[in-house]
């Protein structure tokens, strides 16, 4: 009789579209996933469509969250538990992005980016670690972004939660380390997700700008970001830890 391999699993946020759904699909070849999106059923869908069609036999769970209402993360990942009985790699990739000249955010403004990008992360993580620690370790990587390292106009709100996220991973980094649970962030440039799709189709003078400023001459797609992502929830360079990976054409060298 064959035994049967429990597969490693990876939960991941923001699951349902763009970078998380690109990052669900390769991780999926060999791990098993657990969607999490604040989404319509359709788009979630078709996120375990994509997952299925690269390896049938896989196994994919998903499950609804509004990262807005305290203790959602944490309701997150003990359904993720439930689902599969343990959770190797985490992927805190659910943002939003709400764009004002400084000066004009709402408080609900900065509450829910506060809430979405940040605290989520922070409390996904902190349910997690005991899962990992009885696990023998595990993989934490946050997605934050190339904002979180430069100024940009109307993203002031947007970039400090990132680069808090940024802190977040050195502080984790240096604290899990004993515990074998590697933590990391990956901060993508500009990328073709929907967003940058619809944002660029309606004034296409911001893709252009963007180009000229970034010397590989284009932008990212959401698979180039998700193959670092890969690299880092699977590698065994388990002395590679509290980086920040900035994937971005090189926009930040020049």
């Amino acid at each position: 009789m064959t035994k049967v391999v429990d597969r490693k699993v990876a939960l991941i946020t923001g699951a349902s579209r763009g970078i998380g759904a690109a990052i669900a699909k390769r991780l999926f070849a060999d791990v098993d996933v657990y969607l999490a999106a604040n989404d319509t059923p359709e788009n979630l869908a078709n996120a375990v469509r994509a997952c299925l069609e690269r390896r049938p036999d896989g196994r994919v769970e998903t499950g609804v969250f509004d990262f807005v209402q305290k203790g959602a993360a944490e309701s997150m990942v003990a359904a993720a538990l439930v689902a599969f009985g343990r959770i190797d790699i985490l992927i805190n990739n659910a943002a939003i992005r709400i764009r004002h000249p400084f000066g004009e955010f709402s408080h609900d403004d900065f509450d829910n980016m506060i809430m979405i990008n940040l605290q989520a992360p922070m409390f996904a993580s902190q349910a997690v670690v005991p899962i990992m620690r009885r696990q023998g370790g595990g993989r934490i990587i946050h997605i934050a972004s190339q904002m979180g390292e430069i100024a940009e106009h109307g993203s002031t709100l947007y970039g400090m939660t990132k680069a808090a996220l940024i802190h977040l991973t050195r502080s984790m980094a240096y604290e899990l380390a004993p515990d074998k649970i590697i933590v990391n962030a990956v901060s993508p440039g500009p990328t073709m997700t929907e967003y940058n799709v619809e944002r660029t189709t309606k004034n296409p003078r911001l893709k252009a700008d963007k180009v000229l400023s970034t010397p590989a001459g284009r932008y990212g797609e959401p698979d180039e970001i998700a193959e670092v992502v890969e690299f880092l929830a699977k590698t065994n360079a388990t002395y590679l830890l509290g980086h920040n990976l900035v994937v971005d054409g090189g926009y930040l060298i020049h």
